[in-house]
């Protein structure tokens, strides 16, 4: 398979403890994807082929937002020590449904940006940051008298009541000055 046929669920950040298990920074929100056994990729720093390898067994390290995973073939602490920096994957294929409200980060990214009122393309999506509430980085185009920035819109449906995958695009409904200087003025061509 090739890199965009994977999907990240989380880097190795350290190991734990003296039997082989390793601490996994979750980029993922499905929780089964580190606590339920069977077969995920591991791919190595400044490696493009991900290798298979069995988890065995996972639990969520209590009060930390990190998981702590037995790994078949990882038997002590310098075997996990040497998967620091590795990326857990799974195949773009392995996708839990979701509700209707719900988004793929990766389907997100590269949206193009459309203001609810006029229809005019201002930007592009560009990352997602979690923080309480989801916030999508936009990167918008230059308007008259500026240059392209960034800005983060709040990901919910009073700011961004339409999100449309198959088209491309969402549109954002922004209150008063959320895009700063962009609230006045129509966006030039990109």
């Amino acid at each position: 398979m090739s890199a965009s046929h994977w999907l990240e669920i989380g880097r190795i950040v350290a190991p734990q403890g003296l039997q082989g298990e390793v601490r996994v920074a979750p980029s993922s929100d499905f929780p089964e994807r580190f606590l339920e056994p069977g077969q995920r990729w591991l791919r190595r720093p400044h490696c493009s082929t991900p290798e298979p390898i069995q988890l065995l067994q996972g639990r969520l390290l209590e009060g930390r937002q990190i998981y702590i995973l037995r790994l078949q073939g990882i038997g002590d602490r310098d075997q996990a020590e040497a998967l620091r920096g590795c990326t857990l994957l799974v195949s773009d294929q392995d996708r839990p449904t979701l509700a209707a409200d719900e988004f793929y980060v990766a389907d997100l990214i590269g949206l193009r940006v459309l203001l609810q009122s006029s229809g005019a393309e201002i930007g592009a999506v560009t990352d997602l940051y979690t923080a309480g509430n989801d916030l999508l980085e936009v990167r918008l185009h230059g308007f008259p008298g500026q240059t392209a920035r960034q800005v983060l819109i709040p990901f919910v449906p009073a700011i961004v009541p339409q999100v449309n995958l198959q088209q491309g695009y969402l549109t954002i409904d922004p209150p008063m000055g959320l895009l700063g200087e962009a609230d006045i003025g129509e966006p030039e061509n990109p």
